[in-house]
């Protein structure tokens, strides 16, 4: 017994400097608050929604944005009707269209509806969650003591929110009343997801965020690619809804160029760019042509 006792001495003393070791190297993360979260989620279902509402066969048209029925709705949520109107204006003057303060100056009148704005939580644990089973138990047998919840011992954990958008848009004549084009339905879902592994967390990642991160630390990895492709069905080429683009004379420029007519300094050198967009063939030609001179601004 005396030997059996000094045997298990080293492993006892082991066992007393791993166990603070294993639970300082796991560590926890927690996020107190997810309304920035919520927000980013929601916004960015719309803007994917709208992103895919292609204006081009209205392009020259004077038209007129009908908000009759996008109503706002109260909440705590920050994107709402407001934030749907601006993001379709910004699309309809990227297609080229000439958006007009009233109905009665427009030749073509646009309706767009929304008919979906909402998120939803989901939360998976590998693991055993926290539950108080044997408390419920033990309420059978008299006098007996409450017994604590027990705490949630996982492997890993994740939570996941989710927001939908769906969005719709028609436009008509505003005189014949005749229809002119539709959009089709639009429905985009935006998310963003924390991980816990052996709890160390969360990894944030998801489609609001450019990279997957460790929450308050630097250590991050992916990308996500800010390029958008070009359909060719049109001469005027789209332009990528959540990208910084020029334009010059209304005609959005690609690659690089000199600054848009809008953006210039002075009167003079405004007059020196071309007065028409150019004829592009494919997105990589679709630049400005140069001045009579022969020179070009350049980056």
């Amino acid at each position: 017994m005396f030997h059996a006792a000094r045997s298990a001495t080293p492993m006892m003393t082991l066992c007393l400097i791993t166990a603070p070791l294993v639970v300082a190297l796991c560590g926890c993360g927690t996020t107190r608050e997810h309304r920035a979260t919520e927000q980013l989620v929601v916004s960015d279902a719309v803007d994917r929604s709208i992103q895919d509402l292609d204006f081009r066969p209205l392009t020259g048209r004077k038209v007129y944005l009908d908000t009759s029925y996008l109503r706002t709705v109260k909440g705590e949520g920050y994107t709402n009707a407001e934030y749907v109107i601006s993001c379709l204006r910004q699309q309809i003057l990227a297609a080229g269209c000439l958006i007009q303060d009233s109905s009665g100056e427009a030749d073509l009148i646009i309706e767009a509806r929304v008919g979906a704005l909402g998120t939803d939580d989901h939360l998976v644990t590998y693991g055993i969650p926290e539950n108080n089973a044997f408390n419920t138990a033990a309420q059978a047998i008299p006098n007996t003591p409450i017994i604590p919840t027990l705490p949630e011992i996982s492997i890993a954990r994740r939570e996941s929110r989710e927001a939908a958008a769906k969005i719709a848009a028609f436009a008509y004549d505003r005189e014949t009343r005749q229809p002119i084009w539709q959009s089709g339905v639009r429905q985009s879902i935006a998310t963003a997801k924390d991980t816990w592994v052996m709890g160390i967390g969360p990894f944030q990642g998801g489609s609001i965020r450019d990279k997957t991160k460790l929450a308050g630390g630097y250590f991050n990895f992916g990308r996500r690619s800010r390029h958008g492709s070009t359909a060719e069905e049109f001469e005027r080429p789209s332009v990528d809804f959540t990208a910084e683009t020029r334009f010059n004379q209304g005609w959005p420029e690609f690659g690089e160029f000199g600054p848009a007519p809008d953006m210039l300094a002075s009167e003079p050198e405004a007059k020196a760019l071309p007065e028409t967009p150019p004829e592009t063939s494919s997105p990589a030609e679709s630049v400005a042509e140069k001045p009579a001179d022969g020179k070009s601004e350049k980056r």
